[in-house]
């Protein structure tokens, strides 16, 4: 498996520590450092789409201009998480099934036995 977050968010340490003591393993990828390519978010989005992906909760967003973050579509958002990947909900975990987009313990349960 494979998680992709911000090595220092909160959230993206709860699920590095629930991994860990569930006994899974995983290989992490910093896409604040790293990036991350419009065509791995094209493909979660497939997967999950675009609104549960974009993180409209975080102050990267929010201190978006106001034409910025209007009349969304799917481009809009890959464009815009692709620029700045603070923007993309954490963590994001390949490898699972289904493809899992931030941290619920009871889902990580569910799908990771």
């Amino acid at each position: 498996m494979k998680m992709y977050g911000i090595k220092n968010c909160d959230t993206v340490a709860k699920v590095r520590r629930w991994m860990d003591e569930h006994g899974q393993a995983y290989d992490f990828h910093d896409y604040k450092a790293l990036g991350v390519t419009a065509e791995r978010l094209k493909a979660w989005c497939d997967e999950v789409g675009w609104e549960v992906l974009l993180n409209r909760a975080g102050t990267t967003f929010r201190k978006l201009p106001e034409a910025d973050r209007q009349d969304l579509d799917e481009d809009r958002a890959i464009a815009l998480m692709a620029a700045q990947p603070s923007m993309i909900k954490r963590p994001v975990l390949e490898g699972a099934e289904p493809l899992l987009v931030g941290f619920k313990p009871e889902r990580y349960a569910a799908a990771l036995g």
